[in-house]
């Protein structure tokens, strides 16, 4: 099975991501801009994700929920950069719990025999933005995400 990559320099605003997964480039792509595929993915496997509006466009905007079985709720939101193509996607992306700590994230999509490599730099304000959101759990919620993504794929594949 394919394993998420997630690098953290010392010193260093960036998080890199990285992971392949055994699917078209098209069909990752479709997976990061179609809200019908995305609320199926994203997320922890014990969260629920609802999306409140998702325009995947120059300029568009996007803001979605996790909601835990307690009832807790986790907003985000952000706006896309530049028009979304199967080559890269660029978008910032905001907790509301924590507002002002934003960060630009760039998908870039690379198909090589069938797969395609997702690579994805976010870059935060500050180191201490960056830590932040380390020690919030994200690793954890990337690779549950990675990992539901990648099951997504092939069951789309298969038909």
């Amino acid at each position: 099975m394919p394993e998420t990559v997630i690098t953290a320099e010392p010193g260093s605003s960036l998080i890199t991501i990285t992971r392949d997964f055994d699917a078209p480039r098209e069909l990752v792509f479709r997976a990061h801009v179609d809200p019908d595929l995305l609320v199926r993915w994203l997320g922890p496997r014990e969260l629920k994700m609802a999306v409140d509006h998702y325009d995947a466009r120059n300029g568009g905007t996007y803001r979605y929920v996790h909601r835990d079985a307690q009832g807790g709720e986790y907003w985000f939101r952000g706006v896309f950069h530049g028009d979304p193509s199967p080559e890269a996607l660029v978008q910032t992306f905001e907790f509301e719990g924590e507002p002002g700590h934003v960060s630009l994230n760039v998908l870039t999509f690379a198909e090589h025999n069938g797969q395609t490599r997702l690579h994805t730099v976010a870059s935060f304000p500050s180191v201490a933005d960056r830590d932040a959101i380390l020690e919030s759990g994200m690793s954890r919620g990337v690779r549950d995400s990675d990992e539901r993504l990648g099951e997504l794929l092939a069951r789309l594949q298969s038909g």
